[in-house]
């Protein structure tokens, strides 16, 4: 029996009931919406509104069908269309007439919002969790791999020699700011909008503070038609966790160019990994691709809710129903990559050797050969033409800068001299950055040790 029906003389459909239910996805906030009707009938009892002993036997009737939830004793019912009507149908069969009060001073719109922030700031709690988790994964790595040498690219090509550690640094630079977007995100979600009613706020005397006190926000949100209609802290939530996902993919793709036999920077662990089926020798990245796949899923999450939103009058609309699922996926999946990455990113195998003899082609060294004859008084630009000549002539000759003799390199430029041999190696290339936050041994152990005295 529909909870509003008085205004009606007909029936629904079942088509329309079919259409209108929300219960087979927002089932999963059952716990969320009974923690929020605790919350409210403590409120209506300390104010008077209904009697303490009133109020005891709401919470119990509510913490037993908690109970019963959780070891699959209750079927909800698609008539009743949604987790909150659903519940408020058990409790009345349980309690009789009395349930019926738990609604007082309360609307389905704030009841909705409320449950809808209770699962983002869980969610939120929960990635947090998963960040620093793989943050701290990603310190230890460059740690350990500080002086692992490597090329570092430029439009996929060869640049400029760096570290392996340096380069892990770049990725928890991005999760790392990824944490505090989520952070950020929780300060606007953590907005209390009970009480609030359809739009309009309530006749009754209620304590707001009370309700966000009991539930956990760390304030009330100011005005009951933005309150019920808001759903900018969904919305933000999907933007951080597409932003996440999407560094996750930067991740994988790398992960997936290292592994391939014409890189082999790394081999990614069996267990993270998958065979074919006609091809016996296949070893197929397929975490780190499903990974980079499912960033265009929450990408997709992100502009359904945009749009969904984009026309939408004040306050309440129907078409908020549609909020849950995208927000549900997003958060289902992002947990889910964030950790399945961590321990791929674990168990990775990296094969120094291999990096280290890659950097020793594609004239890395070239720009560190520019900066010495600067160092010799040469301006930029005339240097940057003298090593492009330079190195034009290695490729014809097959050879690299450092095989030249210094005859060859006096040949293009009188200014070189025997101090250049050391200035050109791969070490020395690396070491002679002498910016902050460069890639040199001592930037990166400063960088790590800077990170690790803000984890404490």
């Amino acid at each position: 029996m529909k909870l509003w029906k008085g205004r009606f003389t007909k029936a629904a459909t079942s088509s329309s009931n079919e259409f209108n239910a929300s219960i087979s996805f927002d089932s999963r906030l059952y716990k969320e919406d009974i923690q929020g009707s605790i919350a409210h009938a403590k409120m209506l009892a300390k104010q008077h509104i209904i009697a303490n002993d009133e109020a005891e036997t709401l919470v119990s009737a509510l913490n037993q069908i908690l109970v019963d939830i959780e070891s699959d004793q209750v079927t909800f019912s698609v008539e009743m269309e949604d987790i909150h009507m659903n519940i408020e149908a058990l409790l009345t069969s349980r309690v009789g007439d009395l349930g019926k009060k738990l609604h007082t001073a309360r609307s389905r719109n704030d009841q909705v919002a409320l449950d809808f922030r209770l699962h983002v700031k869980k969610e939120i709690a929960s990635i947090e969790v998963l960040l620093q988790d793989l943050c701290g994964l990603l310190v230890d790595l460059a740690d350990n791999h500080s002086e692992t040498v490597m090329p570092g690219y430029t439009h996929l090509q060869r640049a400029q020699p760096v570290t392996f550690g340096y380069h892990l640094l770049a990725y928890y630079q991005m999760f790392s700011r990824d944490k505090a977007r989520f952070g950020d995100c929780l300060k606007r979600t953590d907005s209390m909008p009970l009480g609030s009613g359809a739009l309009a706020g309530t006749t009754y005397k209620t304590d707001r503070n009370f309700l966000a006190k009991e539930l956990g926000f760390s304030q009330v949100a100011p005005n009951a038609m933005d309150a019920v209609s808001d759903r900018d802290f969904a919305i933000e939530f999907l933007s951080c966790s597409a932003m996440c996902m999407m560094h996750l993919s930067r991740f994988c793709e790398e992960l997936i160019l290292w592994s391939s036999s014409e890189f082999q920077f790394v081999e990614i662990d069996d267990a993270y990994a998958t065979g074919s089926s006609i091809m016996p020798q296949k070893k197929n990245p397929d975490m780190a691709e499903l990974i980079r796949g499912k960033t265009g899923r929450v990408y997709g999450n992100l502009m359904t809710l945009l749009t969904i939103m984009k026309g939408l009058p004040l306050a309440y609309n129907k078409d908020m129903q549609e909020d849950k699922l995208p927000v549900f996926d997003a958060g289902d999946t992002l947990k889910q990559s964030i950790q399945i990455f961590t321990e791929m990113l674990a168990t990775l195998r990296v094969k120094e050797e291999n990096m280290a003899v890659a950097a020793k082609t594609g004239f890395l060294n070239a720009t560190d050969a520019a900066d010495y004859l600067v160092s010799k008084g040469l301006p930029f630009r005339d240097c940057h033409e003298v090593i492009g000549k330079l190195v034009l002539y290695c490729i014809g000759e097959g050879k690299a800068i450092e095989d030249l003799n210094l005859s060859q390199l006096q040949s293009f430029s009188p200014l070189f001299a025997n101090d250049v041999y050391d200035k050109l190696t791969l070490v020395s290339c690396i070491n002679n950055k002498q910016s902050s936050g460069s890639t040199s041994f001592e930037s990166v152990k400063k960088q790590i040790n800077d990170i690790r005295k803000d984890m404490v």
